[in-house]
C-alpha cells in the first residue's frame, strides 16, 4: 500500500494512461482487477482529440516493445467524467480504489476549466486524481511542454492554484523521458518555484512516457498497422512514433533513479515528499522490481497490458 496525496494505491501497482483505458469497458475491467490499485484513463482534452486511422500501435516482434503513433483520446474529458462516475456507483460496496484522470491543455484557461470539471466530481468522489500529460510525442507541429519550461511553468501554476484552493487534490505530472541530467535538474527546479511553506503541489510524477521521433520498419513488428500490402515499409503510418516497452527500460530506469536522487536532496521545499510512478518496460515482475529498486514508490505499465489485456498486472505481481 502506498499513500500518494490523499489517495491509497493498493498494490502498489496501476495502468500508465494509454490507449487500452480509453472506453467505458476498458476502464470497467481495470476497476475489476484485484491487481491494480488505481485506475488511469488516458488522457483527454476539453474537446476531444481527432484521431484517425494514422494513430495506431504496432507491437515489436523480438521484443515486449511497442511503438504507438497515438494522440490523446477522442473521447472529451467529460465524457470520462460521465463513466468514472457510473463505475463508482454501481461500485457493490464503498470503495477507496482511485481514478487517476489524465488530462492536458495548450493553454491555462482549458486546464483551469478541466480541473474544475474534475472537482465538481470530486465533491462527490474524494478518490480521484489528476494527472497533467507534459509529454505525448506525437502531436503534429508541437514541442511537449515536459521538453520546453518556459511553456510548462504557466500551466503547473493553474495546477498550482487548484491545490492551494483545496490540499486534498492530488496532483501528478507525466513527464518525456529526458537524456540529460540538466533536463531533470531544470525540471526540479521548475517545481520548486512553486512549492510554498515547505510544501509542494505535486504529490508525484510519473517517469517516463514514450520516447518520441522513434521508428521500427515493418518486418521488426509482428502485425505492422502500415505494412507493405500498404506501400509502406514503417510500422505505423506516420513512420515515426512513440517508442515503449522492453526498448525504453533502461532509459526509464535511469529518469527514476535520477529523479529519485533529486528528490531526495529536497530538503526544505517540500519535494521530497513527491512520489515516482515508475513507467516504461515494466514487462515482468522482474521489471517492477527493478523500477522500485531505482526509486519508485508505484510502479504503471501500458506495453504489457496491451499485449496481455488486464492479466499483465497479474503477471507484474509475480503470482
Amino acid at each position: 500500500m502506498v499513500k500518494i496525496g490523499s489517495l491509497t494505491i493498493s498494490p502498489s501497482l496501476v495502468n500508465a494512461s494509454c490507449a487500452w483505458a480509453s472506453d467505458l469497458s476498458q476502464l470497467q475491467t481495470l476497476f475489476d482487477s484485484p491487481y491494480t490499485g488505481a485506475v488511469t484513463t488516458r488522457t483527454s482534452t476539453v474537446n476531444g482529440f481527432a484521431e484517425d486511422e494514422s494513430h495506431t500501435v504496432a507491437f515489436a516482434s523480438s521484443s515486449i516493445s511497442s511503438l504507438n503513433s497515438y494522440g490523446y483520446s477522442p473521447h472529451k474529458l467529460a465524457q470520462y467524467l460521465v463513466w468514472i462516475e457510473v463505475i463508482l456507483s454501481a461500485a457493490p460496496i464503498p470503495t477507496a480504489k482511485p481514478f487517476i484522470i489524465s488530462i492536458t491543455a495548450s493553454d491555462a484557461d482549458s486546464l483551469r476549466v478541466s480541473v474544475d470539471a474534475i472537482q465538481t466530481l470530486r465533491a462527490k468522489f474524494a478518490q480521484i486524481g489528476v494527472e497533467f500529460n507534459t509529454s505525448c510525442p506525437n502531436i503534429r507541429g508541437t514541442t511537449p511542454p515536459g521538453y520546453a519550461p518556459e511553456s510548462l511553468a504557466p500551466l503547473l501554476g493553474v495546477l498550482a492554484a487548484a491545490w492551494r484552493a483545496d490540499e486534498s487534490l492530488t496532483i501528478g505530472l507525466k513527464l518525456p523521458p529526458y537524456v540529460h541530467a540538466s533536463q531533470c535538474v531544470s525540471l526540479v527546479n521548475t517545481l520548486r518555484t512553486l512549492s510554498a511553506a515547505g510544501r509542494s503541489p505535486f504529490a508525484y510524477i510519473a517517469c517516463t512516457n514514450t520516447l518520441g521521433n522513434s521508428l521500427l520498419f515493418a518486418e521488426q513488428v509482428t502485425d505492422p498497422a502500415n505494412g507493405p500490402e500498404a506501400g509502406s515499409a514503417f510500422a505505423v503510418p506516420p513512420a515515426l512514433g512513440g517508442l515503449a516497452g522492453d526498448a525504453l527500460h533502461a532509459l526509464a530506469l535511469g529518469n527514476v533513479y535520477s529523479f529519485a536522487r533529486l528528490l531526495e536532496a529536497e530538503t526544505e521545499s517540500g519535494l521530497r515528499n513527491v512520489a515516482i510512478v515508475g513507467i516504461g518496460g515494466v514487462t515482468s515482475a522482474e521489471a517492477a522490481a527493478r523500477m522500485r529498486r531505482a526509486g519508485a514508490a508505484v510502479v504503471g505499465c501500458a506495453t504489457l497490458f496491451g499485449q496481455e489485456g488486464v492479466h499483465a498486472f497479474k503477471i507484474l505481481s509475480g503470482e
